[in-house]
């Protein structure tokens, strides 16, 4: 991975996740793009992860984004996704039912509590187009790590 630590440390990054799967669960895989607030790309990668359900990629991106910006001495970290189901859990205002995403959410609050700020946005699947074209990369067996 590229991108400079030192300029990261000293601020907040926006990270565009997704994840999805192929047959719901299915082959699945995630992508993160890591930009700085002005949209300048810092990084991309994405991973594939098995069989899975599209909720759970979902989630395994938002922990990536995270790990990210938590390794990298981050203040603030702004979340974008097109996952209305993730956001709303992640803000608290949906309750996290399934069993499979019950750990995967305890650890992103975990995670989430080591920034000074975290924000999370629904955005339409158009505005997360290159988030989505990573996991599809990593859906595929094919994503950059």
């Amino acid at each position: 991975m590229t991108g400079s630590s030192t300029l990261l440390a000293t601020g907040a990054i926006v990270a565009y996740i997704d994840g999805g799967a192929r047959g719901n669960p299915g082959p699945a895989g995630y992508g993160v793009r890591i930009e700085r607030p002005d949209g300048t790309l810092i990084e991309e990668f994405g991973d594939s992860i098995g069989v899975a359900t599209n909720n759970v990629a979902e989630y395994r991106g938002l922990v990536a984004a995270l790990e990210y910006a938590a390794a990298r001495g981050c203040t603030g970290v702004t979340i974008r996704s097109d996952s209305l189901l993730l956001v709303r859990q992640m803000l608290g205002e949906y309750r996290v039912k399934h069993p499979g995403l019950r750990p995967l959410h305890q650890t992103a609050k975990a995670l989430v509590s080591r920034f000074k700020r975290v924000s999370f946005e629904h955005v339409g699947r158009a505005l997360n187009a290159h988030a989505d074209r990573l996991a599809n990369a990593a859906m595929d067996g094919a994503a950059r790590t």
